[in-house]
């Protein structure tokens, strides 16, 4: 049975929102007793309607963020700051403009003081798996958007996280980029190099792609509805998913799920909009 590496235990975040001085301060509940685990090589993608919460338990359990109450326990301990082991690809790409390709790789061993000879090696190493030898002395300007991204994922690895966060990687690319990024990132995160990978997507159809696990999260204040196991087969670069009827299955499941919190729950049944289910 495979190793809990990471838990996420009863989670819940809440901020207040001062009033005027007429009004009394509000509580805004974002997240709600929040619970589910990570397993050794795993990929699991958190989804759910806009605004539920998704970044902020991401940050929560990387520790830039306290949660209100619960805890993320990794590597038998609570998270209170962000981990060394523990590596953030951002949906913006985090990019330092002034610094090369490799040099940006190279960021996160530096702040770990990892000597310049032994940091030059490992960035060319993890742009040689991203696919980007031959551009480590661009600068970020010099590059796409799904270049950027890979320069993102590359510095990531280069630390070599026990688990990877993902915050929407590819919703800044285009279509036929972001389809060609997820093939790569399976390939590398259950091949070349392999990771305990959390991801967070607005994307059904990426979801089932990526996932061995997909946790629906609900409307705010975000809470887990359920935990739906993909059990399709791996090397999903290989073969053609949709085709596949649990694909569809899957893809059903969520997307009746997504379509009743987005219509029910945002107030959408007030101009005549129904779900389908």
């Amino acid at each position: 049975m495979a190793t809990t590496v990471l838990t996420v235990n009863e989670v819940t975040k809440s901020y207040e929102k001062k009033g005027s001085q007429r009004e009394e301060a509000q509580v805004l509940e974002v997240l709600s007793g929040v619970t589910f685990d990570l397993k050794e090589g795993s990929l699991t993608c958190i989804i759910g309607p806009s605004g539920c919460g998704k970044t902020t338990l991401l940050r929560i359990i990387d520790g830039l963020i306290e949660p209100t109450s619960g805890e993320v326990i990794f590597d038998g301990k609570p998270v209170r700051s962000p981990p060394a082991k523990m590596g953030f690809v951002f949906q913006q790409f985090g990019l330092l403009p002034w610094r090369s390709v490799t040099k940006n790789v190279e960021f996160g061993l530096e702040l770990r003081g990892v000597d310049a000879q032994k940091r030059r090696e490992i960035a060319e190493k993890y742009l040689q798996i991203v696919g980007l030898q031959g551009f480590e002395s661009h600068y970020v300007h010099e590059l796409s958007g799904g270049m950027q991204q890979r320069v993102g994922l590359a510095r990531a690895l280069a630390i070599d996280p026990d688990v990877l966060l993902m915050d929407e990687p590819f919703a800044s690319v285009d279509e036929q980029t972001r389809e060609i990024l997820q093939r790569q990132l399976l390939q590398i995160v259950k091949g070349v190099t392999p990771k305990t990978t959390l991801l967070v997507t607005h994307n059904v159809d990426e979801a089932i792609f990526l996932s061995d696990e997909i946790v629906l999260l609900t409307t705010r204040p975000g809470k887990v509805k359920e935990i739906i196991p993909v059990n399709l087969p791996p090397e999903r670069w290989t073969y053609d998913l949709r085709a596949r009827p649990e694909y569809g299955y899957i893809r059903n499941k969520v997307w009746r799920f997504l379509e009743s919190e987005i219509v029910e729950k945002g107030g959408f049944e007030a101009y005549g909009l129904r779900s389908a289910s």
